[in-house]
């Protein structure tokens, strides 16, 4: 226990800008060294497995299209070794060069090239033939003893296989001084027995730009090495394939500077003619090493965001602390020599806003008491008569209707007297309806008071435009015991008669139903007035639903939201109207929602 107070009294004896940086330390800046470190860990490891896969997709992409490019000249080869006319042709004995040159013409021109357009990795088809009556040229040779003794013949002989794929360098055939790099499909022709009076081969020439453009495409991944079944280096995207040179093909063997590098090997393919023969790659160093400092880059780029943000929050907090601080201990040494300011700043709110604003209010307090109480008094004066006045003005309000039902009711002895019974109706019947508006207390009524209210309200409007209007009240027994907001249908009543009737000719009728159907109350109001245009109705529409419209549609506008205020999206409120035809406006409120008065407290109708 000793300890741990040891331990916390320390804490509290450092300085809160130590205790800042300490926090920002070991708070941000730890964490985020932490959190770099194991990220670029873990993002080493992820872009070594991506460059691993990338290599594999590589390698797998080249050896496949230098294989279609092999398989496609043996696939031509095969069909020209079972094509019977060729055979034919070429087992013939010309009696001179015109009759081969006839033959030629007919059937020999194009059998050969017609294999090239469609095969753009081969570069020429040459047949060669000991029959020595063909004239010897372009795609038909005769296998003389130059042929014998050139280097694609004698890797022939010492091959076992029918079908093989042969490297070499030979002369070109229009330079006889130059030599070029081969890669030949080379397969005897001897399918059809009765056509072997001659010996035959055939030799594809397969186009190494071709290969070369595969090499030198995945050289952003892999150095590759096209090598044969004798492991010598056919084609790479360093050497190429060399012109005018005669040496051997290289050995292929890793240099001391490669031998800490990758070395992915793949069969070119599984079959006899492409036995032994491979693709291999070696890693390319500088692509792992380039994205590596990529990564480091950007992992250091947002590492030192992160902490020049949050330095500088937390310097803005600090100095937010510091600040407010410094100017609290100043107004309270001020205090001490009894000069009570207040501290006009931004406190904020926080904990040191709270002990800024406790601290104004404190001094605002022992300065009121010491300077104001006279003041206080003098307020105290004016509020007393501010309440007496309150007073004087409710006893005015509570006389002013008193004397107006005192006026009506020697109007109505008047009336009586000199038998004016229509104009005592009307007096009393106006005299019912002020009653009922200043008695009405309660907001929610019974439907049958608010029908009895409109039925006053009506006969007055009657009294005024006598023959001119007539009203309807069609009130199921059951809809007078439900409960409603008061004043709900009088305004409705009231735009019908206004907006509706007065502004047509002839006598209007004004139909009010209340009615219970499927759970719902519905109310509607009809007249049979002028009614309004479609654009007219649109607007009253959005006038009543929106709170910020003043002028038209107020009475529909307050039906509206005192509905929607007791039932929020429960009740439905519409109007229906149409030119010359009367509008009805409606709303249904489920009963659900409603209370319900017995009859018997409610009284008989009267």
């Amino acid at each position: 226990m000793k300890k741990r107070f040891r331990f916390r009294s320390f804490i509290n004896d450092i300085p809160l800008n130590y205790k800042f940086i300490l926090i920002y330390v070991i708070g941000v800046l730890l964490p985020i060294a932490v959190i770099n470190i194991a990220f670029m860990d873990r993002m080493t490891g992820i872009i070594k497995d991506r460059e691993e896969q990338n290599l594999q997709i590589s390698l797998e992409r080249a050896r496949k299209d230098i294989h279609e490019f092999i398989d496609g000249g043996v696939a031509v080869s095969h069909a020209l070794n079972t094509d019977k006319l060729l055979y034919e042709t070429l087992d013939r004995t010309y009696e001179s060069p015109i009759q081969f040159y006839e033959t030629f013409d007919e059937q020999l021109r194009n059998r050969v090239t017609s294999y090239i357009p469609v095969n753009n990795q081969i570069q020429r088809i040459s047949i060669f033939t000991e029959n020595d009556t063909i004239m010897p040229g372009g795609n038909y040779q005769v296998l003389d003893a130059n042929a014998k003794n050139s280097d694609w013949y004698r890797l022939w002989e010492q091959s076992t296989s029918p079908v093989m794929v042969a490297a070499y360098r030979a002369t070109e055939a229009n330079n006889r001084t130059a030599t070029v790099p081969y890669l030949s499909v080379i397969e005897k022709m001897d399918y059809f027995d009765i056509y072997s009076k001659y010996d035959k081969l055939l030799r594809i020439d397969i186009d190494l730009n071709k290969i070369y453009d595969v090499i030198l495409r995945e050289q952003d991944y892999l150095n590759l090495y096209l090598v044969n079944e004798h492991n010598q280096i056919i084609m790479s995207a360093d050497s190429g394939y060399q012109r005018d040179v005669t040496d051997a093909y290289p050995v292929f063997q890793l240099a001391d500077h490669d031998k800490d590098k990758d070395v992915h090997v793949v069969s070119i393919g599984t079959a006899s003619y492409v036995k032994g023969w491979k693709l291999v790659g070696v890693t390319q160093g500088t692509r792992l090493s380039q994205a590596m400092r990529e990564m480091q880059l950007y992992v250091g780029m947002i590492a030192a965001v992160i902490t020049l943000f949050s330095f500088i929050f937390i310097y803005i907090m600090l100095r937010s602390y510091n600040y407010r601080v410094k100017r609290l201990s100043r107004h309270m040494q001020k205090v001490t020599n009894e000069k009570f300011d207040l501290i006009r700043m931004d406190e904020g709110r926080d904990e040191i806003g709270g002990l800024i604003q406790n601290f104004n209010r404190m001094t605002a307090e022992i300065n009121s008491l010491i300077n104001n109480v006279y003041k206080l008094e003098i307020q105290k004066k004016n509020l007393e008569m501010e309440r007496v006045r309150a007073e004087l003005n409710f006893l005015q309000s509570q006389m002013n209707p008193h004397f107006l039902f005192n006026t009506l009711n020697a109007i109505l002895v008047v009336c009586t007297k000199n038998n004016y019974s229509d104009v005592t109706d009307i007096i009393k019947n106006l005299s019912r309806l002020l009653r009922r508006l200043l008695s009405w207390k309660a907001d929610i009524v019974t439907l049958e008071e608010e029908i009895l209210f409109i039925e006053m309200y009506l006969k007055i409007e009657k009294f005024r435009f006598r023959d001119k209007i007539e009203y309807e009240l069609d009130i199921d027994r059951e809809a007078l015991l439900y409960k409603i907001p008061k004043m709900s249908i009088q305004p409705l009543v009231e735009n019908a008669c206004k907006h509706g009737i007065q502004a047509v000719d002839g006598k209007g009728v004004v139909k009010i139903s209340a009615t219970v159907i499927d759970g719902n109350l519905r109310v509607s109001v009809q007249d049979n007035g002028k009614g309004m245009v479609p654009e007219k109705l649109r607007e009253v529409l959005i006038s009543m639903r929106n709170e910020n419209t003043s002028g038209t549609s107020i009475g529909i506008r307050n039906v509206y939201c005192r509905l929607e205020l007791y039932y929020n999206d429960l009740v439905r409120f519409d109007i229906y109207s149409k030119p010359d035809q009367g509008t009805t406006v409606f709303f249904e409120i489920p009963v659900s929602l409603l209370d319900h008065q017995d009859y018997e407290q409610g009284g008989e109708r009267n």
